[in-house]
C-alpha cells in the first residue's frame, strides 16, 4: 500500500502501521484516502476508521454507538468527532500514548457496527 497524503508526521505514520496491521485480519476491508484526505478504513462502502492530520497532531476516528460513546468520552482520552459525532463517531489524537490493546478492541468494535451480518458471522468464527 502507498502511503497516504494525510498522515505525514512520524506519529500518524506509525499510527496508520497499527491500524492496518489490525485491518489486515478483518475481512473485505478497503483502504482509500477520500474527498477531504484523511484516510478511511471501509467495509462494504461504509467507513469505520478515519484517520488524518491537519495544523495538530494526527487523529484517529472510529464509529461506536451513543452508549459506548459516553462512556468513552469519560475517560477524558477521547473526544466527539467532529461533524459524525452525533451519529456516536469516536476520536482519539495521537499526541498521547496510544494503549493498542484497548484502541484495537475499539477499532475491532467499530468494524463490527458497520460490518454486514455475513462478514461479523465470518470474523466471529475465526476467532
Amino acid at each position: 500500500m502507498h502511503e497516504p497524503k494525510s498522515l505525514k508526521s512520524e506519529q500518524g505514520i506509525e499510527m496508520l502501521k497499527q491500524v492496518r496491521k489490525l485491518c489486515a485480519s478483518l475481512p473485505e476491508v478497503e483502504e482509500i484516502i477520500d474527498g477531504f484526505g484523511h484516510t478511511t478504513f471501509k467495509v462494504r462502502g461504509k467507513s469505520f476508521i478515519i484517520m488524518g492530520e491537519n495544523e495538530g497532531p494526527a487523529g484517529l476516528s472510529f464509529k461506536s454507538d451513543r452508549e459506548n460513546q459516553e462512556l468513552l468520552l469519560h475517560q477524558g482520552r477521547f473526544f466527539k468527532t467532529p461533524y459524525i459525532g452525533h451519529h456516536g463517531w469516536v476520536s482519539i489524537k495521537a499526541d498521547q500514548p496510544l494503549d493498542w490493546g484497548e484502541l484495537g478492541e475499539l477499532l475491532r468494535e467499530a468494524y463490527m457496527r458497520a460490518a454486514p451480518k455475513r462478514l461479523v458471522k465470518l470474523l466471529q468464527e475465526q476467532e
